[in-house]
Parts: C-alpha cells; sequence; structure tokens
C-alpha cells in the first residue's frame, strides 16, 4: 500500500515542479526575446506572461485530451478558475484591499463571465452517451479559439494604445539571444513532461505495471477523475498564478494581481479548453455543469464585490475564501456520500 501511495505522490510532485519551473523559464525567455525586438512590456504582460502562467493547466489538460481523461481536461479548467478566482484574489484581497481598474470591471469581468456561461451551454448540448447531458466537439472547440484569437487582438490593441500613450519603449537588461532560446526551449520541454506527470497513466518498469500521477491517485482513493482535478491538479496548475499575484499584492501593485487572475480565467476556458476539444472531444456530466454554474455564480459575485468601493477589501476577500472552501467540501461530499 505504502509503495503504491508513494510513487504517485512523487511523481504528481515532480510534475507539479517541472509545470511551475518550466511555465517560469519560458516566461524569462519569451520576455527577453520580446524586449529585444522592442515589443512594449504592456504587451509582454498582457500576453506572454498570462499564457505563462497559464501553461500548467494547458499542459495538464492537453495531456489529459490525448490519454483519454478529458474529465481531468473540464474539472482542471473549471477548479483552476475557482482557485484563482476565489482563493488567489481572496488572499491577496486579505494581504492588501485590491483597486480594481475601471477596464477590468467593465471588459474583462464580463468576458469572463461571458466565456463561461459559454462553457455551460456547449458543456450541456450536443451528442450525449448514457450518463452524459453534453459535449463539446470541434466545431465548438474551434468557436472558444475564434474568441480566444479576437480577445489577444483586443488586449494587444489596448496595450499598444497604453504605450503610445505614455511613452514606453522595450528597455531594460536582455538576456542574450542564445540563452533566451535555450529558456524557451527547456520550458517547454519541463512544460510537456510536467503534464504528463500530472495526469499520470501506467507503465511497466522490470515487468511490473506502476500506475503513477493523478490518475493513479484517483484509482487508490477511489475518487473521480472529476475530484482529482477539480482539487489536487487545480491548485497545483494554478500555483503560478498564486504565487504571482500574491508578490504583486506585497508589493501594492494590486492592478497586476485582479490582471493576472482574469486574464488566466479567460485564457483557460477559451484557449485551453478550447485546443482540448479540438483534439479530442469533451464529455459533460451533471457533475462539470454543476461546478461551471458555481464558477458563473462566483465570478458574479466577485464581479459585484468590485463596485462597492472599486476595490476588494479583506472583509470580502474572506468571504471569496470562505465559498471557496465550502466548494471543496461539497465536491468531497457528493463522491463519498453518495
Amino acid at each position: 500500500m505504502l509503495f503504491t501511495l508513494v510513487i504517485p505522490v512523487m511523481v504528481l510532485f515532480i510534475g507539479f515542479l517541472m509545470l511551475i519551473r518550466g511555465a517560469d523559464v519560458f516566461v524569462d525567455g519569451s520576455s527577453a526575446i520580446a524586449k529585444r525586438f522592442r515589443i512594449p512590456p504592456l504587451v509582454i504582460g498582457l500576453t506572454i506572461a498570462a499564457m505563462g502562467t497559464s501553461l500548467p493547466e494547458f499542459a495538464v489538460s492537453v495531456s489529459a485530451a490525448l490519454t483519454g481523461h478529458n474529465e481531468v481536461a473540464v474539472s482542471n479548467v473549471t477548479g483552476s478558475n475557482l482557485f484563482n478566482l476565489l482563493m488567489v484574489a481572496g488572499v491577496c484581497a486579505l494581504i492588501s484591499p485590491l483597486t480594481v481598474q475601471r477596464k477590468n470591471r467593465m471588459v474583462e469581468f464580463p468576458i469572463c463571465i461571458g466565456a463561461s456561461i459559454l462553457m455551460a451551454v456547449f458543456g450541456a448540448t450536443g451528442i450525449a452517451a448514457e450518463g452524459e447531458i453534453g459535449s463539446i466537439g470541434l466545431w465548438k472547440g474551434s468557436v472558444f479559439l475564434l474568441l480566444f484569437a479576437v480577445f489577444l487582438l483586443y488586449t494587444v490593441r489596448v496595450a499598444m494604445k497604453s504605450r503610445a500613450a505614455s511613452g514606453e519603449g522595450g528597455e531594460g537588461e536582455v538576456l542574450p539571444l542564445g540563452k533566451s532560446i535555450f529558456y524557451i526551449l527547456a520550458g517547454l520541454v519541463a512544460i510537456k513532461f510536467g503534464g504528463d506527470f500530472v495526469v499520470g497513466g501506467d507503465t511497466a518498469m522490470g515487468g511490473i505495471d506502476i500506475s503513477y500521477g493523478a490518475v493513479a491517485l484517483a484509482r487508490l482513493f477511489g475518487m473521480s477523475d472529476t475530484l482529482i482535478g477539480l482539487t489536487i491538479v487545480a491548485v497545483g496548475t494554478s500555483l503560478p498564478e498564486l504565487v504571482t499575484s500574491i508578490a504583486a499584492a506585497r508589493k501594492n501593485e494590486v492592478d497586476m494581481a485582479i490582471g493576472n487572475v482574469l486574464g488566466s480565467n479567460i485564457f483557460n476556458v477559451l484557449l485551453i479548453l478550447g485546443a482540448t476539444a479540438v483534439i479530442s472531444p469533451i464529455s459533460f456530466v451533471a457533475e462539470n455543469l454543476t461546478d461551471v454554474c458555481f464558477m458563473i455564480f462566483s465570478s458574479v459575485l466577485v464581479w459585484i464585490f468590485t463596485w462597492t468601493g472599486e476595490r476588494l477589501v479583506r472583509w470580502e476577500g474572506a468571504v471569496m475564501v470562505i465559498c471557496y472552501a465550502i466548494f471543496l467540501v461539497y465536491a468531497v461530499a457528493r463522491v463519498y456520500c453518495t
């Protein structure tokens, strides 16, 4: 029993380390190349940095799709978004009240909520097998990717206008070109294999069949792929957002903290879910829809909080953290109490 538990946990831990460090190195290399070609820092922040913190979710979801564990892909996106919105932003608000820009309230929050609603509608419709309520296939995934491209173009356009108004340039210390390319390649390799390790599967070593990663833990404790994705995988892949946002809050860079959460959540639904669905159709069960509806509710709740005084204060952050704890209790209870 101990041996069968140690290997999955070790592989999962190594996978998380590879994902986090790989995303960090990838962003460093990409940012350096962007600065070398004088791409504005605002554009770097809104595109490369935001994508970098979402790369772990992307790697895990794509790996899950390729290995036939699409429930992990769906719950990873849902769980990561809930963790980002309620825990990351909530903890940051507890550390220091978060001022929310008008642009976040008027544009990014509505886009985030709209993407979540579309995810619920798409998931509850379409071809469904026994025990399922719908699916997200090729054409729905393509719609998500198209909307992601539009959002990306919008963020770049806004950043370019801001740069023109402020006169920002691409100054600053830049890594050597060769080192930047090495960082990008090393980051991508770490992210790829980190995603494989986190999702897990079965392999043979010395004639012995060994299960590893989240899949092995799910089997060992009788947990569903959905619960594993909502909890262990979602929290692990959201660590970059947590570290980045808490660091920003402690330095009073509050705009960066809330912007990182919103940007990552939009990327998770439109890019990650879209790419996963294009690779392999994603089946939706009733549990998935319930989780997405809670995600929509949470997004609307936090959005309302941002309009009361135009910032998230400590008591609101406490409410958000409590909401996440309630959701975790519910997610675990529906597996072990039914």
